[in-house]
């Protein structure tokens, strides 16, 4: 048996080709939309893909089952319970798979979703699993989140996952590998730990949930701390399960000049701005949204920009251009218009007119606190980071929220806004400006340089 992870930092999932080294046939478990990438690195090690499977409906990313089937001669499987829209192998508890002389087997698994299911695989000759693919109903330390559905669903499905993780996963033996889809980084679960596989004996002895010593104890625990999670989340369960648009690789932007991206503008068009957050700072193409690649693109996207939104992207090279595409088609922002050509030394050379961000730094900032002239200050980080320690005085809203929300925010007040460094408070400044806020400024180097400088800190929710 042969297993190649393919690690996503940004959305912290793992998708995994598992291969027979004897027979030279695999399966893709869990895909990304972009499927070029199993496709080149199954060619490379020469196996030929058989399957492209999903443990269930994700609500995070475009699952990469129909690119792969429309690149690649091979089966797509998926849970039965799915109802999946296109053509599939609809898969129930006790079904197996022949991947040459290994046996891919079915688990029903339910509770982060209703229709979960995991893979179990078998070498010949075997009783038991070398392995199992668990999807989000166990994770290194936990379990993928059970209140992506909604209010009513959140205990139900604590409560399936519980007979999941006691009645079948544990029941494993302790030897077998576990590869999770979920991981560090993933808004679908609880922050547990870094690792990313780990065994069900590693679980059995050190993960919380397998030490609940009751069903209430356990859906306590699984649904303590669940951080908030994108927006975008509730798009796209219902198009996975309806097939997403195959798209046929990476798509290739055009280029648009910058008058015709100021016209694009002048229609109401939107335009994203991948650069980095300082160079955003210095100079944008007015009302563009400003998300740096490594924010993570891929996760902040779906925060702040409406699900579907038609884009035009302004880069610093092709490569990050198509690097934004690749990100953003994960999670379905399919509709990209094209590109800034020339970037935004284009733009300025064209004469248009451009946002500069103001910045502050700390000791300044200090210093305004304490005297009559003082900004409101805007911390956009996640609750956990502000109850672990934050300004005094300031107010907070998670940055994911300042596109939606009503904002307890004076219009006629300086606002400065910050989060842990600077990416996401850049974006959620440009986010701001899009919503009418003007007296903005950036806290330059943000809760991170205060707290090196040695200033006061608060903490807890008050």
């Amino acid at each position: 048996m042969f297993i190649k992870p393919f690690v996503d930092e940004g959305l912290g999932n793992s998708s995994y080709l598992v291969g027979s080294e004897e027979t030279g046939l695999a399966a893709v478990i869990d895909p990304q939309r972009d499927g070029d990438q199993y496709v080149q690195v199954a060619d490379g090690l020469g196996f030929r893909l058989k399957y492209a499977l999903d443990t269930h409906l994700h609500a995070d990313f475009i699952s990469g089952v129909r690119e792969l089937a429309a690149q690649v001669d091979l089966q797509i499987g998926a849970s039965a319970e799915a109802e999946l829209g296109f053509d599939h192998l609809p898969l129930r508890d006790g079904d197996t798979l022949a991947l040459g002389e290994l046996t891919v087997a079915v688990l029903a698994t339910p509770g982060h979703s209703p229709e979960h299911i995991g893979f179990t695989v078998t070498e010949p000759k075997r009783t038991s699993p070398a392995a199992i693919f668990t999807g989000g109903a166990l994770i290194v330390g936990g379990a993928a989140r059970t209140d992506l559905l909604g209010h009513d669903l959140t205990v139900p499905l604590a409560r399936q996952l519980y007979h999941t993780f006691h009645h079948k996963l544990l029941a494993l033996p302790d030897s077998v590998s576990v590869y999770p889809t979920h991981g560090a980084g993933s808004f679908c679960i609880a922050p547990t730990s870094l690792d990313r596989v780990t065994t069900i004996g590693r679980e059995r002895a050190t993960n919380r949930l397998a030490q609940a010593r009751s069903e209430e104890e356990f859906v306590a625990l699984a649904l303590d701390g669940l951080p908030s999670y994108p927006v975008y989340f509730k798009e796209l369960r219902a198009v996975n399960r309806r097939g997403p648009k195959v798209l046929g690789g990476l798509p290739e932007l055009k280029p648009l000049s910058p008058v015709a991206v100021h016209e694009w503008l002048g229609q109401g068009g939107a335009v994203l701005d991948v650069r980095p957050a300082r160079e955003f700072a210095e100079g944008h193409v007015p009302n563009a949204y400003g998300i740096a690649l490594d924010t993570p693109l891929i996760t902040w996207a779906g925060w702040l920009i409406p699900f579907g939104a038609p884009l035009v992207l302004v880069a610093n090279s092709r490569a990050d251009c198509d690097e934004a595409v690749r990100q953003l088609i994960r999670i379905g922002y399919d509709d990209l218009r094209g590109y800034l050509e020339g970037g935004i030394a284009a733009w300025e050379a064209a004469d248009l007119p451009v946002t500069r961000i103001r910045r502050i730094p700390v000791a300044e900032l200090r210093d305004r606190l304490n005297s009559g002239d003082a900004p409101l200050v805007l911390d956009v980080r996640q609750d956990d980071e502000w109850t672990a320690g934050h300004i005094p005085g300031a107010i907070h809203i998670e940055d994911g929220r300042l596109p939606y929300e009503d904002l307890p925010l004076p219009a006629d007040r300086p606002i400065v806004v910050h989060c842990q460094h600077r990416d996401r408070s850049t974006a959620g400044l440009a986010v701001l400006a899009r919503r009418g806020y003007r007296d903005l400024t950036l806290l330059d180097g943000g809760f991170a340089a205060w707290h090196d400088a040695g200033f006061e800190v608060e903490q807890g929710l008050r």
